[in-house]
């Protein structure tokens, strides 16, 4: 979801700052904005959202108004009619109003947008799903109209406040967030991603409230990169929220400090399961009946959740941080991502496994720490946790295939909150080193007229497990037959893959397996006697070079080793004229071995390469890339052998 759109405007605002942003562009004609931004369709000329958060009735009331106004520069941006904001059932659209503002005989006109629908939004956030969304379609839409619309939502719940993002796909050339708090309370805040300091911040006091104010102005558009973390980790933004506020001199905390997070938290699966379900209890006794240790059960559990219950990520209001019951969860077979926590520790607590809780988790995509930004904007994403000895087990049936003993990927490196001992606990999730998510391979080659025939065994491991069966799914015939080519095709086009055989297909401790039988043609080199064979048919990482002019960190989704045998079997009377060098290779990014054999007329190529870092910085863009160089020079060494 796009924060920065998300909220309200009054009417009385909507005029203040319409009348702002055409006094701070007056000088410029719409052919003087088009020459300063001669690559884009369209500009943002304003974005700015207001809060007014005042003390009413013993509690907070919070008020949010938001402004909008772009304009359009060619004809291409005249399709951009559409334009939309969201609220929810705990941010409630109190107004809204849009129009088009076209040039008519030197003067401005509005014309009003009456062709509006509301729907669901499609964003599937944890905390926020329940999310509506106002779709608005601009009127006369021409080169050099503005769309313009404004809206104001109200928050229910003061922990809910999040960020305000400066930036966008496109440019802007004014953005700005004004909070208006009343004297007795306390707002904080955090900048991230502006390290030249280029958000300007004031503080005055007006009718006795504190205005706090960030603008930034001539915004560059957000770059869109492969392999990038997400926007929250390049564009400047800022995450607000109530630190505290104080009537008849009580002081009541809300947000900041981790221990408040984790009661917000709390309140919120207190009470869960108090009610024993017969029928849920008898089947986890059933399934760990015949399990001798804690370990065994909780595994049972998982895998049981994990192939009965379906993943949906839905919410309603409060639902969105509220794990279902699990008698209900059980009922309807069905949950999202807190259900499925909630439904794991409550069976593990049916079948007297003890130590296991449901966590509170961000994923890959947030880029902060609880001791960075202790609010709900850190986390979007719930788990269980077995604690077995001295050491943590993430339990997230989220992701069918991933096997017990591993986080999913998307949560790697980053930090779980739970309760333990009754105090809450944060723990580090480890990066799953890349021998558990090994590609390991054997391939027997034979030269047969022209060309190369083999014979293989394919074995994934970990996320290269995973993440492929995830993707076949259950495809059958043709377009199965597709899949398994893409992920055995060896040397060039001309790969035929004659007949496949799967293994493995259920068990999720055991590496999913292919055997395969292939010709590939067009590949092996014939010059008079003299025969010419790569035997890299596949070439790990080749094109893993990071462009020169990058902006953005370059992560991988999860670390692999690659372990491979070639043989090839020597034609008879045929010797070796040319065997490459062995290579070696171990920085700080990647370790690779490849060593060249002759056994019994048949040569053995055996590789191994491993990643070792999963986040690249742009520091280690130009060490990186000499990595890949190298590797790609012993890619290219080439066997000769010669007729006798």
């Amino acid at each position: 979801m796009n924060w920065s759109r998300l909220l309200n405007k009054t009417f009385f605002l909507t005029a203040f700052f319409a009348l702002n942003s055409i006094l701070a562009i007056a000088q410029k004609s719409f052919q003087d904005i088009k020459n300063l931004y001669p690559d884009y369709n369209e500009i943002i000329l304003q974005n700015a959202e207001v809060y007014d958060i005042s003390i009413e009735n013993n509690g907070l009331k919070i008020i949010q108004d938001n402004h909008y106004e772009s304009m359009v520069l060619t004809q291409n941006g005249i399709f951009n009619n559409k334009e939309s904001f969201s609220y929810s059932d705990l941010i409630l659209l109190k107004n809204y109003d849009a129009y088009t503002v076209i040039n008519e005989n030197g003067k401005e006109k509005k014309i009003k947008v009456t062709q509006t629908i509301e729907k669901q939004s499609q964003q599937s956030s944890v905390f926020y799903n329940d999310v509506k969304e106002r779709q608005l379609t601009f009127p006369n839409i021409e080169t050099g109209a503005k769309k313009v619309y404004d809206y104001q939502t109200q928050f229910l719940d003061p922990h809910l406040l999040h960020k305000f993002i400066f930036g966008d796909a496109i440019p802007i050339q004014n953005s700005s967030l004004e909070i208006r708090a009343d004297k007795n309370i306390v707002i904080d805040y955090k900048i991230f991603n502006d390290p030249n300091q280029t958000i300007s911040y004031s503080k005055t006091e007006k009718k006795g409230k504190w205005i706090h104010k960030w603008t930034l102005s001539d915004i560059k558009p957000a770059k869109y990169e492969e392999n990038a973390r997400g926007y929250l980790y390049i564009v400047p933004h800022i995450n607000f929220y109530i630190k505290e506020y104080t009537i008849d001199n009580k002081t009541t905390p809300v947000l900041g400090d981790i221990p408040e997070l984790y009661n917000y938290y709390q309140q919120f699966v207190k009470n869960l399961n108090k009610k024993e379900d017969p029928e849920l209890k008898a089947l986890s006794l059933e399934i760990t009946k015949d399990k001798k240790t804690d370990e065994e059960k909780i595994k049972t559990i998982f895998y049981w959740v994990k192939e009965n219950i379906k993943y949906i990520a839905f919410e309603n209001g409060y639902e969105g941080f509220i794990p279902r019951e699990a008698s209900l969860v059980f009922e309807r077979k069905f949950g999202d991502c807190k259900d499925m926590g909630n439904i794991i520790s409550c069976m593990a607590q049916y079948a007297d496994v003890k130590n296991v809780t449901i966590a509170w988790i961000g994923t890959r995509s947030i880029p902060y720490s609880y001791n960075d930004l202790a609010t709900p904007s850190v986390d979007n994403h719930m788990i269980a946790v077995f604690k077995k000895g001295d050491e943590y087990i993430f339990l997230d049936a989220t992701d069918k295939e991933t096997r017990y003993g591993i986080p999913t990927a998307f949560i790697q490196g980053k930090e779980v909150l739970f309760s333990e001992n009754s105090q809450y606990k944060i723990y580090p999730v480890p990066v799953v080193p890349a021998n558990q998510n090994e590609i390991r391979e054997t391939i027997n080659l034979k030269i047969e007229n022209s060309k190369l025939s083999g014979s293989a065994k394919m074995e994934r491991y970990g996320y290269n497990r995973s993440h492929t069966l995830m993707q076949i799914g259950d495809a059958a015939n043709k377009a199965r037959r597709e899949m398994i080519k893409s992920l055995v095709l060896k040397g060039n086009n001309k790969f035929d893959l004659k007949d496949f055989k799967e293994e493995n297909l259920t068990d999720k401790d055991l590496p999913y397996a292919i055997d395969y039988n292939f010709d590939l043609d067009n590949y092996i080199v014939k010059v008079d006697k003299e025969i010419y064979v790569n035997l890299f048919l596949d070439k790990f990482l080749e094109k893993a070079i990071i462009a020169k002019d990058r902006v953005s960190q370059y992560e991988f989704e999860y670390l692999t080793q690659f372990t491979t045998q070639y043989t090839l079997e020597i034609p008879k009377n045929y010797s070796i004229k040319y065997l490459p060098k062995n290579f070696d290779l171990d920085n700080n990014y990647i370790k690779a071995h490849f060593t060249y054999e002759l056994k019994n007329n048949i040569l053995y190529l055996n590789i191994s390469l491993i990643q070792k870092k999963l986040l690249l910085n742009k520091n280690d863009f130009e060490p990186w890339n000499e990595a890949i160089k190298k590797l790609k020079t012993n890619y290219n060494e080439t066997i000769i052998l010669l007729e006798k």
